[in-house]
């Protein structure tokens, strides 16, 4: 049924999904702590996703990263 799709039409079901599936999990988030800020919100999410796909050194970094990227430097 899914390969009778057009291959565009099975991105955009896999985009779907995967938007979906992120929905989910923010809502699980969010209902462990429902003031989970943006940054924390998107810190649990790559936990998710992709934590177990790096080694310790690596996931902080890249969970530095993410902190940093939730404090948009400003011109004084």
């Amino acid at each position: 049924m899914i390969m009778e799709r057009s291959g565009e039409e099975r991105l955009k079901m896999g985009c779907s999904m995967f938007d979906t599936a992120k929905a989910v999990m923010q809502a699980g988030i969010l209902d462990q702590n429902s003031h989970a800020s943006p940054a924390e919100i998107r810190r649990a999410l790559f936990m998710q996703l992709y934590g177990h796909e790096f080694d310790a050194d690596s996931r902080e970094k890249i969970l530095a990263a993410i902190e940093s990227a939730s404090h948009p430097v400003t011109k004084s």
